[in-house]
């Protein structure tokens, strides 16, 4: 058994649990406080649950493709024969984050965007806080659909900011 590699595969497992439920709940308490004051996941307002689910989702497909890139990183600083300081890391995987937090307000406000280009005259927050749950289903769906449709240029962004070694060129 390779125990380097156990080893790093069990910090990045905990890496990744730890950074997935952390911005989770982060997401969810911003949701709560930003737009829906009033709602909770008790029942009442089932167009609330199931837009929370779609935020939710779209931010969990945004970080299935940002963590290989902090654990890249990891693996890196681990198999170099230069050590990489632990700053760095730190810094190459918030500024990974940054960069998924962003993308996911882009594409959140396009949602809404189009949402609102679609539908004059109905707004989306005040529907669904009325437990309206055809906007809401309408709402998630294009808010994933635009998330799995943008993943991959998510993960090529993120993967292009690695700092992979320095290879010569033999040719």
């Amino acid at each position: 058994m390779n125990t380097q590699l156990f080893t790093l595969s069990i910090i990045e497992i905990i890496l990744s649990i730890l950074i997935s439920v952390s911005i989770i709940f982060i997401t969810y308490k911003m949701l709560k406080w930003m737009f829906f004051k009033d709602c909770d996941l008790r029942g009442n307002n089932l167009a609330f649950t199931i837009f929370t689910s779609g935020v939710i989702l779209s931010i969990g497909i945004i970080l299935s493709e940002i963590l290989p890139s902090i654990t890249n990183v990891i693996r890196l600083s681990t198999t170099q024969v230069e050590a990489t300081e632990t700053s760095t890391i730190i810094l190459y995987s918030g500024l990974y984050l940054l960069i998924g937090f962003l993308i996911a307000v882009i594409i959140n406000l396009s949602v809404f965007l189009l949402f609102s280009l679609l539908t004059r005259g109905v707004h989306e927050f005040k529907e669904i806080q009325k437990n309206n749950v055809s906007v809401a289903i309408l709402v998630v769906a294009i808010l994933i659909s635009i998330t799995i449709i943008s993943k991959d240029s998510i993960a090529l962004l993120i993967s292009s900011l690695i700092p992979y070694p320095e290879v010569s060129n033999f040719l």
